[in-house]
């Protein structure tokens, strides 16, 4: 067995020792003639398994093309990946990725078809650019139908048009995707909108602080972070007759759906399988189509994107009950990642005492102003465009917060054979991932800390030529116990991170996939973690220091990953606390 692979050679080995036990159990139970009868069979079965076994493992091994990327074989021929990602998610995937730092692209055989997993932000941008040959478009239909549940008609519709060149006529998604550009690029509707956002979260948070201004309140900060952002995203998107608002029990039924979503993605027998998750996508899809019938989208407070979009969907042979599951999905955009990401500032900011006072600082310096209305407390004007341009510290938090955190995967199918950069053989009807994942935990990409989450890190990459100056003013910001990589080291690192491909932070996408939300999302989400900032104190719940559990990477990363463990807190509005008021 020498000259056969080590996983060939402990299949082998495992083989045998079964074989053994079986006739150890066998002797006792059949007689010494029958056994002698059934013994070539059964060495003719091993014999067999043995043989396909070798054959499967090493056909998967062949390149379809001299050029395809390098293949890693699965112990299982053909379903050992698939199994692995079931079974550990994308754990699974960044654990292979990370194990083979050498390969900027690989080859994962699965059946009847190949994954390549690309873990190079230069040939991620490849990638990116070949936007005619792998496109992420076609898979949405089949994806939208198993999550959202469209019928089959509908599901015809979805499939229409779906991938257009300019000039030529757009489906259903193509117009969708046009319009949510519209709104939500650079601008004066995407400033609009991300004010209304801000300042129904504002009205939240003062209505909260108003309530338990004499009374702490002991909460899991990541259900108490969504709950705000799901009550006002619903509030300002559909106006205050929406669904959450009406059946607030609709809060639990979203949850229910959004750790679902694997089992939804599966579609096998989902009222079955992934039978909470089902349950609350069609609660949620009952509400919204009595929100459509009802007339209720055409209240005057609701955002005309809302309005906008189901007049598409009705132009496109939509039915409004139909329409109803696509809003269930744009409220999903609306809600997760946002709670997701704030939850992470919010609890690395509360985890590091001295951070947390010097971003208090670093927002009354430059994006607050108080005004003294006469009352116990002074009124915050908190300026929203002032959070980026003004608060470098929290701006870097919040993307160390999304490296960290993210473990995206940004996916295309391959629609012709592509040789990509010239190197890359891709076959058809293959899927391409960018393991968002493996490049944000590589050591070679981030440096040695690229593990740990260092507050500043995008400071030093923003400001390359004066990196010495600005981590030695910061060096008060982490504290030693909470990370090897502390403020002190960034200057004997900052070669490490300077030369960092655009393309290696991934928390957005790229491309075509490009989240057309990233600036309205950055807006809503500094804009709530500097409420939260000035309005509570948050201690944990047993006393001491707040701990930063691991993220959950043993599931499938849709979107931001939440924590494996839950994070308890005392929440207590503060003496200085005060209205917020968004403004610009």
């Amino acid at each position: 067995m020498a000259s056969l692979p080590p996983i060939i050679q402990s299949w082998v080995s495992n083989l045998q020792y079964y074989t053994s036990t079986i006739q150890s159990y066998i002797s006792t139970h059949i007689s010494t003639q029958e056994w002698t009868d059934y013994q070539p069979l059964i060495a003719t079965v091993v014999a067999v398994l043995s043989a396909l076994y070798v054959v499967l493992y090493r056909l998967q091994s062949v390149k379809r093309h001299p050029d395809e990327p390098p293949v890693i074989a699965a112990g299982v021929p053909y379903l050992g990946h698939l199994l692995g990602m079931a079974m550990f998610g994308g754990r699974y995937v960044k654990g292979i990725g990370l194990k083979h730092r050498d390969k900027p692209v690989f080859t994962l055989p699965v059946p009847f078809s190949r994954i390549y997993v690309v873990t190079d932000p230069t040939l991620a941008n490849a990638v990116q650019r070949a936007s005619k040959a792998l496109s992420f478009m076609p898979l949405v239909p089949d994806i939208t139908k198993r999550v959202l549940g469209f019928d089959a008609a509908h599901d015809a519709i979805l499939r229409k048009d779906i991938d257009p060149e300019p000039g030529q006529p757009k489906g259903v998604l193509a117009d969708l995707h046009e319009l949510v550009w519209s709104y939500l690029g650079p601008g004066q509707t995407l400033t609009d909108l991300s004010l209304r956002a801000s300042r129904e979260l504002a009205r939240q948070v003062n209505l909260y602080a108003e309530a338990h201004d004499r009374d702490p309140e002991v909460v899991s900060l990541l259900i108490w972070i969504r709950h705000f952002v799901a009550i006002s995203t619903a509030n300002f998107l559909y106006g205050a007759r929406n669904p959450l608002a009406l059946q607030p029990e609709l809060e639990g039924s979203f949850w229910d759906f959004d750790h679902g979503l694997g089992a939804l993605l599966m579609g096998i027998f989902p009222s079955i399988t992934a039978g909470k998750a089902y349950r609350g996508r069609e609660a949620l899809a009952t509400a919204f189509a009595e929100y459509l019938e009802d007339g209720r989208h055409n209240d005057e407070e609701v955002s005309p994107i809302i309005r906008q979009r189901i007049e598409r969907l009705l132009q496109h042979g939509f039915t409004l009950r139909e329409a109803s599951r696509s809003e269930v999905s744009f409220l999903f955009a609306g809600i997760v990642n946002t709670a997701t990401t704030t939850f992470w500032v919010v609890l690395h900011l509360f985890a590091r005492p001295d951070l947390l006072n010097y971003i208090r600082a670093e927002l009354l310096a430059g994006a607050v102003t108080e005004l003294d209305m006469g009352g116990d407390k002074p009124t915050r004007l908190l300026d929203q465009e002032a959070l980026k341009t003004n608060c470098p510290t929290l701006m870097s938090v919040f993307r160390e917060s999304l490296r960290v955190g993210s473990d995206f995967y940004s996916t295309r199918l391959v629609k012709t054979d592509t040789l990509l950069s010239g190197r890359h053989f891709f076959a058809k009807d293959s899927v391409v991932q960018i393991a968002g994942g493996v490049i944000h935990a590589d050591t070679g990409i981030w440096g040695p800390s690229a593990d740990q989450f260092d507050p500043v890190r995008f400071i030093k990459l923003q400001q390359q030529s004066s990196s010495s100056s600005a981590s030695s003013s910061s060096t008060n910001l982490t504290r030693e116990s909470s990370s090897s990589s502390t403020l002190s080291s960034a200057k004997d690192e900052n070669e490490k991170v300077k030369g960092v491909h655009p393309a290696a932070f991934r928390a957005f996408g790229g491309g075509k996939t490009l989240c057309p939300g990233r600036h309205f999302a950055t807006h809503e989400i500094l804009a709530f973690v500097a409420m939260i900032v000035l309005t509570v104190d948050l201690e944990a719940e047993s006393g001491g220091e707040i701990v930063v559990p691991e993220k959950e990477d043993g599931v499938m990363p849709v979107h931001i990953l939440e924590p494996k463990t839950d994070v308890r807190v005392k929440v207590r509005v503060r003496k200085d606390g005060g209205e917020v008021v968004v403004v610009r």
